[in-house]
Protein backbone atom coordinates (compact mmCIF):
# COMPACT_ATOMS: atom_id res chain seq x y z
CA UNK A 1 0.00 0.00 0.00
CA UNK A 2 1.21 3.67 -0.92
CA UNK A 3 1.52 6.16 1.73
CA UNK A 4 -0.73 8.54 2.07
CA UNK A 5 0.33 12.28 1.28
CA UNK A 6 -0.56 14.97 3.21
CA UNK A 7 -2.19 18.43 2.15
CA UNK A 8 -1.74 21.11 4.71
CA UNK A 9 -4.89 23.07 5.74
CA UNK A 10 -5.77 25.08 3.91
CA UNK A 11 -3.39 24.80 1.09
CA UNK A 12 -3.98 22.84 -2.25
CA UNK A 13 -1.41 20.72 -4.57
CA UNK A 14 -1.68 19.53 -8.17
CA UNK A 15 -0.25 15.73 -9.46
CA UNK A 16 -1.04 13.64 -12.87
CA UNK A 17 -3.46 10.55 -12.39
CA UNK A 18 -2.97 8.07 -15.34
CA UNK A 19 -6.15 6.44 -16.67
CA UNK A 20 -6.68 3.47 -14.82
CA UNK A 21 -5.54 4.09 -11.31
CA UNK A 22 -7.15 5.29 -8.32
CA UNK A 23 -6.65 8.33 -6.41
CA UNK A 24 -8.61 7.90 -2.70
CA UNK A 25 -9.32 11.15 -0.90
CA UNK A 26 -8.72 10.79 2.70
CA UNK A 27 -10.72 13.29 5.45
CA UNK A 28 -8.21 12.05 8.30
CA UNK A 29 -9.19 13.62 10.87
CA UNK A 30 -12.69 14.34 10.11
CA UNK A 31 -15.04 17.28 9.54
CA UNK A 32 -13.01 18.77 6.11
CA UNK A 33 -13.69 19.40 3.06
CA UNK A 34 -11.39 18.94 0.00
CA UNK A 35 -12.02 20.23 -3.55
CA UNK A 36 -10.72 18.60 -6.23
CA UNK A 37 -10.55 19.53 -10.25
CA UNK A 38 -9.69 17.38 -12.96
CA UNK A 39 -8.68 18.25 -16.21
CA UNK A 40 -7.57 15.90 -19.36
CA UNK A 41 -3.46 15.47 -19.22
CA UNK A 42 -3.34 16.08 -23.09
CA UNK A 43 -5.63 19.20 -23.39
CA UNK A 44 -6.26 21.04 -20.16
CA UNK A 45 -9.61 22.69 -22.34
CA UNK A 46 -11.01 19.79 -21.28
CA UNK A 47 -12.39 20.15 -17.44
CA UNK A 48 -14.72 18.27 -14.79
CA UNK A 49 -18.10 19.93 -15.72
CA UNK A 50 -21.04 19.84 -12.65
CA UNK A 51 -23.69 20.59 -15.61
CA UNK A 52 -22.69 17.58 -17.73
CA UNK A 53 -22.24 15.09 -14.72
CA UNK A 54 -25.76 16.09 -13.25
CA UNK A 55 -27.06 15.91 -16.47
CA UNK A 56 -26.33 12.32 -16.79
CA UNK A 57 -26.39 11.07 -13.34
CA UNK A 58 -30.32 12.78 -13.24
CA UNK A 59 -29.36 13.66 -9.29
CA UNK A 60 -26.79 16.49 -7.73
CA UNK A 61 -26.59 13.90 -4.74
CA UNK A 62 -23.34 11.85 -6.40
CA UNK A 63 -21.28 8.11 -4.60
CA UNK A 64 -20.25 4.97 -5.55
CA UNK A 65 -21.36 4.11 -8.78
CA UNK A 66 -21.54 7.50 -10.34
CA UNK A 67 -19.16 8.88 -12.62
CA UNK A 68 -17.86 12.70 -12.95
CA UNK A 69 -17.83 14.03 -16.65
CA UNK A 70 -16.09 16.53 -19.08
CA UNK A 71 -17.14 20.02 -20.80
CA UNK A 72 -17.17 17.20 -23.84
CA UNK A 73 -19.48 14.59 -21.96
CA UNK A 74 -16.58 12.13 -21.58
CA UNK A 75 -16.32 10.21 -18.50
CA UNK A 76 -13.07 11.49 -16.55
CA UNK A 77 -13.38 9.85 -12.84
CA UNK A 78 -15.65 7.00 -11.75
CA UNK A 79 -16.63 7.14 -8.00
CA UNK A 80 -15.96 3.29 -6.76
CA UNK A 81 -15.76 3.22 -3.36
CA UNK A 82 -17.78 6.24 -0.79
CA UNK A 83 -17.71 6.26 2.82
CA UNK A 84 -19.56 9.39 3.31
CA UNK A 85 -22.38 9.46 0.87
CA UNK A 86 -22.52 13.36 1.06
CA UNK A 87 -20.32 15.52 -1.14
CA UNK A 88 -21.19 19.12 -3.24
CA UNK A 89 -21.01 19.79 -6.59
CA UNK A 90 -22.81 22.63 -6.95
CA UNK A 91 -20.69 25.73 -5.03
CA UNK A 92 -17.22 27.19 -6.67
CA UNK A 93 -13.92 26.89 -4.28
CA UNK A 94 -13.65 29.54 -2.09
CA UNK A 95 -11.65 32.90 -2.63
CA UNK A 96 -10.81 35.97 -1.60
CA UNK A 97 -14.67 37.27 -2.99
CA UNK A 98 -15.57 34.58 -1.01
CA UNK A 99 -14.29 35.77 2.39
CA UNK A 100 -15.15 39.33 1.53
CA UNK A 101 -18.95 38.01 1.02
CA UNK A 102 -19.62 35.69 3.46
CA UNK A 103 -16.99 36.38 6.50
CA UNK A 104 -16.71 40.08 6.13
CA UNK A 105 -15.23 40.06 9.90
CA UNK A 106 -12.24 37.32 9.11
CA UNK A 107 -8.83 37.91 7.55
CA UNK A 108 -8.70 37.35 3.45
CA UNK A 109 -7.65 34.34 2.62
CA UNK A 110 -7.18 33.13 -1.27
CA UNK A 111 -8.87 30.53 -0.63
CA UNK A 112 -9.22 26.83 -2.81
CA UNK A 113 -9.54 29.20 -5.69
CA UNK A 114 -6.11 30.45 -5.03
CA UNK A 115 -4.30 27.28 -3.76
CA UNK A 116 -5.92 25.50 -7.13
CA UNK A 117 -4.68 28.05 -9.31
CA UNK A 118 -1.44 27.94 -8.05
CA UNK A 119 -1.18 24.53 -8.16
CA UNK A 120 -2.38 23.95 -11.80
CA UNK A 121 -0.40 27.01 -13.53
CA UNK A 122 2.58 24.94 -14.17
CA UNK A 123 0.16 22.56 -16.08
CA UNK A 124 -1.26 25.50 -18.22
CA UNK A 125 -4.53 25.95 -16.33
CA UNK A 126 -5.20 29.76 -15.54
CA UNK A 127 -7.55 30.96 -13.41
CA UNK A 128 -10.48 31.77 -15.91
CA UNK A 129 -10.44 27.98 -16.66
CA UNK A 130 -10.89 27.17 -13.26
CA UNK A 131 -15.00 25.18 -13.36
CA UNK A 132 -16.73 23.94 -10.30
CA UNK A 133 -14.94 21.54 -8.02
CA UNK A 134 -16.25 18.19 -7.14
CA UNK A 135 -16.12 18.93 -3.19
CA UNK A 136 -15.52 16.20 -1.24
CA UNK A 137 -17.00 15.80 1.90
CA UNK A 138 -19.04 18.95 1.86
CA UNK A 139 -22.31 18.47 3.45
CA UNK A 140 -24.71 21.24 1.43
CA UNK A 141 -28.72 20.56 1.85
CA UNK A 142 -31.09 21.77 -1.04
CA UNK A 143 -34.67 22.93 -0.06
CA UNK A 144 -36.76 20.54 -2.16
CA UNK A 145 -39.55 23.13 -2.10
CA UNK A 146 -38.08 26.68 -2.48
CA UNK A 147 -34.19 25.60 -3.74
CA UNK A 148 -32.23 27.27 -0.51
CA UNK A 149 -28.83 26.03 -0.69
CA UNK A 150 -27.63 25.31 2.98
CA UNK A 151 -23.82 25.02 3.93
CA UNK A 152 -23.36 22.22 7.25
CA UNK A 153 -20.63 20.77 8.44
CA UNK A 154 -19.55 17.88 6.59
CA UNK A 155 -20.72 14.30 7.94
CA UNK A 156 -17.10 12.96 7.56
CA UNK A 157 -14.97 10.93 10.04
CA UNK A 158 -11.68 10.51 10.71
CA UNK A 159 -10.39 8.06 8.24
CA UNK A 160 -13.13 8.17 5.97
CA UNK A 161 -12.36 8.47 2.29
CA UNK A 162 -13.80 8.42 -1.69
CA UNK A 163 -12.30 6.23 -4.18
CA UNK A 164 -12.04 7.17 -7.78
CA UNK A 165 -10.69 5.49 -11.20
CA UNK A 166 -9.42 8.26 -13.76
CA UNK A 167 -10.99 6.79 -17.11
CA UNK A 168 -8.46 8.84 -18.84
CA UNK A 169 -4.99 10.60 -18.23
CA UNK A 170 -5.70 13.64 -16.22
CA UNK A 171 -4.25 16.47 -14.27
CA UNK A 172 -5.68 16.91 -11.19
CA UNK A 173 -5.97 19.67 -8.63
CA UNK A 174 -6.68 19.15 -4.73
CA UNK A 175 -6.98 21.42 -1.71
CA UNK A 176 -7.85 21.31 2.24
CA UNK A 177 -10.62 24.03 1.81
CA UNK A 178 -10.02 27.11 3.62
CA UNK A 179 -13.90 27.89 4.20
CA UNK A 180 -15.30 28.47 7.69
CA UNK A 181 -18.74 26.92 7.53
CA UNK A 182 -17.96 24.50 5.03
CA UNK A 183 -15.62 22.37 7.42
CA UNK A 184 -17.48 23.28 10.40
CA UNK A 185 -15.51 26.14 11.63
CA UNK A 186 -11.92 24.99 11.80
CA UNK A 187 -9.15 23.65 9.14
CA UNK A 188 -7.64 20.51 8.91
CA UNK A 189 -5.36 18.57 6.33
CA UNK A 190 -6.59 16.33 3.64
CA UNK A 191 -4.65 12.85 2.59
CA UNK A 192 -4.45 11.49 -0.31
CA UNK A 193 -2.99 8.27 -2.01
CA UNK A 194 -2.34 7.11 -5.98
CA UNK A 195 -2.88 3.44 -6.24
CA UNK A 196 -1.54 2.03 -9.82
Amino acid sequence: MTDAIRIPERSGTAFRLPKGATLEVIDPMGVQVSDLLAFNADDVGEAISSGRTFDYAETIYLTTGHTLYSNRSRPMLEIVADDVGRHDFLLTPCSYDTFRHFYPDKPLHRGCFGNLAEALAPYGVTEDMIPCAFNCFMNVPVNGETGKLEVLPPISKAGDKIVFRAAMDLVIGLTACSAYSSNGGSFKPIDYRVLP
